[in-house]
């Protein structure tokens, strides 16, 4: 799966590094002397350390938005002859609610993974590989708790694989791969099922305890494919595993009404940055 990895992803990565090798070497042409001196600059703040040791420890909690939470997203409640239309266009049918509610939960999502906080915390370079292995992980935490409510769960579970799915094709357009784009959707729909299928694994009862770290690092953090934890990133692996177990938690809790209608949010990083607690 991993060797994968880096045949879908490397051709991805690439675009964009020929300009910045051209400026670089434009860049060592120019003897030192013709160089003027940088100007004094005022000295920046440092952003707080992050000490992961102390960061998920805390008790899993239900993610629902509370009824008053300005980030919450309400059905529209037409009335009238208006009301009435959409009843006809099946607005108001199951699926059509279902599709509504899948696009506010992926979205919650991609809040989670695309901004800059999940990968100051973890130490992660934001790259094609990473915010996809971000999106899979996040995919996983919200598939596994559909499927906790049978046929239902796994119906929306599909409206929202579709969305993520779109969005995916989109990212990998924007990353210039035009040509052969359903070769490499292929080889990233590979990889999703094969990060599924290892995080099942790692979590159940049976797992050793290693084994879901093992996942996170192998699935996230390897660039070559290794299953030997790099020891510089060894703190970032274990925080993010914990973060996941945590939120495993969180999603269990989370009442129906909430995640179906996509009216909750994932744990936030920057509060667990400033708050968080040792081992309890």
């Amino acid at each position: 799966m991993l060797r994968r990895w880096s045949r879908a992803v490397t051709p991805i990565s690439k675009f964009g590094s020929h300009s910045h090798l051209n400026f670089v070497k434009d860049a060592t042409r120019q003897g030192y002397a013709g160089v003027a001196h940088a100007p004094m600059m005022e000295e920046k703040p440092q952003p707080p350390v992050v000490n992961l040791d102390k960061m998920f420890w805390s008790k899993p909690c239900s993610l629902a938005l509370s009824r008053d939470s300005p980030l919450r997203v309400e059905e529209p409640d037409y009335q009238g002859i208006k009301r009435f239309m959409l009843k006809l266009m099946m607005f108001y049918s199951k699926q059509s609610k279902s599709i509504r509610g899948a696009n506010v939960v992926y979205r919650r999502i991609v809040s989670q993974v695309d901004k800059p906080p999940i990968y100051e915390v973890f130490n992660l370079e934001k790259t094609f590989k990473t915010t996809f292995s971000l999106l899979v992980l996040h995919m996983w935490l919200c598939l596994r708790r559909l499927k906790q409510d049978g046929k239902e769960g796994v119906e929306f579970g599909q409206y929202l694989y579709e969305i993520y799915n779109h969005d995916v094709e989109l990212r990998v357009s924007k990353a210039g791969v035009n040509l052969l784009l359903t070769k490499w959707m292929k080889e990233l729909e590979k990889i999703f099922y094969g990060n599924i299928v290892a995080y099942d694994t790692a979590i159940l009862p049976q797992a050793k305890p290693g084994d879901f770290s093992n996942a996170i690092w192998r699935n996230i953090f390897s660039e070559d494919g290794s299953s030997t934890q790099d020891d510089a990133a060894s703190q970032s692996v274990q925080a993010l595993a914990r973060y996941a177990r945590r939120e495993v938690s969180c999603m269990t809790l989370t009442d129906k009404e909430a995640l179906y209608s996509g009216n909750f949010m994932f744990t936030s990083l920057k509060h667990e940055n400033r708050s968080g607690k040792g081992p309890q």
